[in-house]
């Protein structure tokens, strides 16, 4: 058995990453109707642009609109998890003790969700830097600008990959410290996600 100073770090360590993740939700609110309020603007200056003879909507605001959008998706990712929300197999595990579903989970997260983080940061952070303008000499230039008239530029939204991926790693190793203390015994399973997300307090 580990000490129970390392366990409480563990547990330290999930809640940190926990606190960091769970304002998430209140921000992805806002974006959501941030997003549709940029849509409804940009489906009444066409139509009415079009009734006065003026020209009301832009590229910028048409692609602000799935910058947004595309914003709101990737950064879903860690929260949904931290709460559980993802797509579970429940008639599977239906009848699974708390320990087991937590097993099985831990070697999910361990083996499939956090390599597949790894590997989307790895295969995306050059494209990225190149985007915000590394030239395979190692010098700077100019960053990717959006091929559209007054459009936006790319490199802030594709950067926004590399921040899903780290928050989305971050939680997977939160969950598969929580999925752990649950197997090992450390912690009831009330705190598996989907059923209580808030972990005791460690004294």
């Amino acid at each position: 058995m580990l000490s129970s100073v390392f366990v409480h770090r563990l547990l330290h360590l999930a809640r940190a990453i926990d606190a960091v993740i769970n304002p998430l939700g209140r921000l992805l609110s806002w974006l959501v109707l941030l997003t549709i309020a940029v849509g409804f603007y940009n489906v009444m200056a066409r139509y009415i642009g079009r009734f006065v003879g003026l020209q009301l909507a832009s590229n910028r605001l048409i692609e602000l609109q799935w910058y947004l959008f595309s914003m709101t998706f990737l950064l879903s990712f860690p929260y949904v998890l931290l709460r559980g929300a993802n797509v579970r197999v429940d008639f599977l595990e239906a009848d699974w003790s708390a320990q087991r579903k937590a097993m099985v989970g831990f070697w999910g997260t361990t083996l499939l969700l956090i390599p597949f983080c790894l590997l989307g940061l790895w295969v995306t952070v050059n494209p990225v830097l190149q985007s915000w303008g590394l030239l395979p000499d190692g010098t700077w230039g100019q960053w990717e600008m959006s091929p559209d008239a007054n459009g936006l530029p790319r490199a802030p939204i594709k950067s926004m990959v590399l921040v899903a991926f780290t928050l989305l790693l971050a939680q997977g190793i939160s969950q598969a410290i929580k999925y752990w203390a649950v197997w090992c015994g450390y912690l009831q399973g009330a705190a598996l996600p989907g059923v209580e997300t808030e972990l005791p307090p460690v004294e």
